[in-house]
């Protein structure tokens, strides 16, 4: 694992997300756009859900593919309201203090019932951090959590990343498309410099398969460039590593950044034309050779060593 990366635990109320989908026949929770959301955040380590699964037979299969340990609680009416919410709250509040590695809880409801929950882990020294439907989502939970994250926010896109060309190869605009949304994810994280190496750490969060040689690449760095010269992003060489770094979005800006380098090529030469020190020194060595030429005894009252 590597320093800095924070490691996250995940837990559905399962219950309170089917209800915000209720009476919404068009559309239906998908939990791959939350675990696509979530790993740009760190490393998830536990995934949890609590529900009685034989009221939500057709979620079974993703959440099993997606490999989310499912707990099946019993029936209300056999085992009361909130039982799914306190083996919610046990299996947390137990985590936080056997796992000490794990330091983002995440609690993937509206209810303000797992509020007390939520204070009692960022006592421990955790991070939480809350997802919910807009509709069914308690302010009083919202309000508590460190960030708050609506599903429907989920969908949207951020900014306008760039079209990858539909008569590129198959393997070579998957490759595209994944560092495409990486670096749309670092940027919704407010990473202020998108190093090379921060990006494909966050492509292989996404995709853990992912390797640039299967995708016809030598290193990673030739991938990059092959993506600028499509255009699909832009880079800069970092003076002191000399690695890339990613500092936008297609084609434009290319003849900019050509025009600062060259600013920068003409200030590196007026710097080095500036050098008056070793004039003067000529000037002066130029001097005492005329007055030495002019006197004849200058060299004779030269002290010899």
């Amino acid at each position: 694992m590597n320093e800095g990366e924070h490691t996250l635990a995940v837990f559905i109320d399962f219950d309170n997300i089917a209800l915000g989908f209720r009476g919404k026949k068009d559309k239906k929770f998908e939990i791959q756009k939350v675990l696509e959301r979530l790993v740009e955040k760190g490393k998830i380590i536990v995934k949890k859900s609590y529900a009685d699964w034989a009221d939500y037979p057709e979620y079974k299969k993703p959440l099993h593919e997606s490999a989310i340990e499912l707990i099946e609680i019993p029936k209300r009416s056999m085992s009361g309201k909130n039982s799914a919410d306190i083996r919610l709250c046990v299996d947390a509040l137990d985590l936080c203090y056997s796992k000490e590695h794990i330091d983002t809880f995440v609690i993937v409801s509206g209810d303000s019932d797992f509020s007390p929950l939520v204070s009692k882990l960022k006592e421990n020294g955790k991070r939480v951090i809350g997802l919910g439907m807009k509709e069914s989502s308690s302010n009083l939970l919202i309000d508590n959590c460190d960030e708050f994250i609506y599903y429907e926010d989920l969908e949207r896109l951020l900014g306008t990343p760039p079209r990858i060309d539909k008569d590129l190869p198959e393997k070579k605009k998957e490759a595209f498309q994944l560092l495409v949304d990486s670096v749309v994810a670092l940027v919704r994280e407010n990473k202020e410099v998108l190093w090379s190496s921060l990006v494909k750490e966050t492509m292989k969060r996404k995709k853990p398969s992912f390797n640039e040689s299967y995708h016809g690449y030598r290193t990673f760095s030739d991938l990059l460039e092959d993506a600028e010269k499509e255009g699909v992003l832009r880079l800069r060489t970092d003076s002191r590593s000399g690695t890339y770094v990613i500092v936008g979005f297609g084609k434009e800006g290319k003849k900019e950044e050509g025009g600062e380098k060259t600013e920068k090529k003409e200030r590196k030469t007026s710097k080095t034309r500036w050098r008056s020190r070793p004039r003067k020194q000529k000037l002066q060595t130029q001097m005492t050779t005329l007055n030495a030429s002019n006197s004849p005894n200058a060299y004779e009252t030269e002290p010899h060593t």
